[in-house]
């Protein structure tokens, strides 16, 4: 997937992220205030979260239930000054869980990260609106 698309166009955008994936881990790749957490509370939406969604970035970490039972965690390492602070929260044994997971700045785990994830590329056109480039892993 490679669109620009506007705000108004978010619930289609999020709908074909999740068709198009073939797996639960998504990484968010953009600079601050690009729009991943507007993008991530829609895509929670359509996967049916019962709970508020809201960015993670002081708690690192935020879990949410969807209406079938499901576990999403949603991550913001925005905040890590190194890998060992994503050990300290203990991120391997969220990564073995069933769950679906939404990383923002993924960069900042490189070397931790699910080998199986679909990188999400967000980035601002000169018209206000985004690009969105999606590359699923093999």
């Amino acid at each position: 997937m490679n669109k620009n698309y506007s705000l108004s166009d978010l619930n289609s955008i999020a709908k074909e992220i999740i068709q198009l994936s073939n797996n639960k881990t998504f990484l968010f790749y953009g600079e601050m205030g690009i729009g991943k957490t507007t993008l991530i509370k829609e895509i929670c939406k359509i996967l049916g979260t019962v709970d508020v969604t809201n960015s993670p970035t002081f708690s690192i970490v935020n879990e949410y239930k969807t209406t079938t039972n499901q576990t999403i965690y949603h991550f913001d390492f925005y905040r890590l000054k190194d890998e060992q602070e994503a050990y300290d929260i203990g991120i391997e044994s969220y990564f073995y869980s069933e769950a679906w997971f939404f990383i923002e700045w993924p960069e900042n785990i490189e070397n931790l990260l699910p080998l199986m994830a679909t990188e999400i590329h967000l980035t601002k056109l000169s018209d206000g609106r985004r690009n969105i480039q999606l590359k699923k892993s093999i």
